[in-house]
């Protein structure tokens, strides 16, 4: 899934960061990274699952609320301000 979120955004004109996880690693980075959007403040809603997308430094969501704000016709508008898409 991972593939079609990247797709996308390239699609867009993003150039999004990508790190790969091993899917043996995914509990630990997973855990991980719960934990540092905690300390952010923000509460993650449900277990986090990959790909985990991060739009302007904080958790976004996952494939479905990407494709879910980019059908909305809102994602556009999010990535233009955060500064991943300049047109």
């Amino acid at each position: 899934m991972s593939h079609v979120v990247n797709r996308l955004l390239l699609g867009l004109g993003v150039n999004p960061a990508v790190y790969e996880v091993e899917e043996n690693d995914e509990a630990a980075v997973a855990t991980q990274l719960e934990a540092t959007v905690r300390r952010e403040g923000v509460e993650p809603q449900g277990n986090l699952q990959f790909p985990a997308v991060f739009i302007g430094g904080k958790l976004f969501g996952g494939l479905d609320r990407i494709m879910a704000t980019h059908i909305s016709g809102e994602l556009v508008p999010i990535l233009k301000q955060a500064g991943a898409l300049w047109l």
